[in-house]
Parts: structure tokens; sequence; C-alpha cells
């Protein structure tokens, strides 16, 4: 298990190897399409992004309100493949990891390469058990999107499983060739 923690520094992001467990600690943004969109269409029209995406995390998850006592509610990983034409804009800005569920375009995965980032997989099923890593969580922008407005999170332990790593390496590819041996 390998710890990360946020702001992530290069040289770890670049040692992860698809396959690898992590345990995520510090700070975690969340964004889904309507957010990714509102953040490059600022890039766009040459205005700065309302958070800091240097070495930087964004978990693809639209959380359920926080029941009493709790950080947030239901915080599961939603389909990645929709963040996909909003990944270079946001990888020029420094982010390094993505967090989310299933697989991602082949071009996707060369900008993974090209600005030494990774892709993530959170446990889809799981939102319940994730969001008991969550200690903190406040909406920072786009209030109006609702549960898609872009939430800070503070996580400790937030597991996750490297699933494209910044050298080309895929897991899913790597799962299937093994259970095509068989």
């Amino acid at each position: 298990m390998i710890k990360l923690t946020s702001p992530v520094d290069d040289e770890a992001v670049r040692s992860l190897r698809a396959g690898d467990t992590v345990l995520i600690s510090g700070v975690v943004y969340t964004g889904r399409d309507a957010a990714h969109k509102r953040l490059c269409d600022l890039l766009a029209n040459g205005e700065n992004l309302p958070i800091d995406l240097n070495h930087g995390i964004i978990y693809y998850v639209g959380p359920t309100p926080a029941k009493p006592g709790r950080a947030i509610g239901s915080a599961g990983p939603t389909s990645s493949y929709r963040m996909d034409p909003y990944a270079e804009p946001l990888l020029q800005q420094g982010l390094k990891v993505m967090i989310g569920k299933g697989s991602r375009s082949p071009e996707f995965k060369q900008l993974l390469q090209k600005y030494g980032a990774v892709y993530l997989s959170a446990i889809g099923g799981a939102a319940a058990s994730i969001s008991e890593c969550v200690r903190k969580c406040e909406v920072v922008t786009y209030e109006d999107l609702g549960a898609e407005a872009i939430h800070r999170l503070e996580v400790h332990n937030f597991f996750a499983i490297v699933t494209y790593d910044s050298v080309g390496n895929d897991l899913f590819e790597q799962g299937i060739a093994k259970y095509k041996k068989i």
C-alpha cells in the first residue's frame, strides 16, 4: 500500500504503476462533467481557475448531503469517460491525479504520459465506505450545480487503485491479458 499526500509530488506520481494500491490523505477536489466544462471555459477565456489544481487531485463524484455528525453523505465514483474532453486543459494546470471508475479513451491515456499524471479507480458500489475517509467537506465553487458543485474534501486514507500510470500501463488491459492466458 502506497501513501500519497496532496498536493502530490511529481516523483511519487511518476513512481506509481498500474495495479498499485494507494491511500490518499490531504485535499481532494470533487468535479463532474458540468464543473469540468465550466473550468475549461474559464481557461479558454484566459481566466484563472477558482481552485488550485497544481499537483492536485480531482475525484469524479457528486456526493449526497451529509447525515448529522458526518462530513459527507454517500460518495461513490462516477463514470469517468465523460471527463475525457476536459482533461488536457486541467492537466496543463498541473493536475496530477484523477479518481473515478471505468475505462478512459486512448487519447486520455496518452495525456497521462505527456503530463506525468495518473488515473485511479475508486471502488464502485462502496459509496458509504468511501465517505468514512472524508474528514471535512465544503463547497468551494459552482454551488448552483448542487451535488455536482466543486467540493473541497479533506480525506484520510482514501483507498484507490492505480488504473493507468504515467508510463502507459493499463490495469484493465493487464487484467484481460492475464485471464486470456487461462
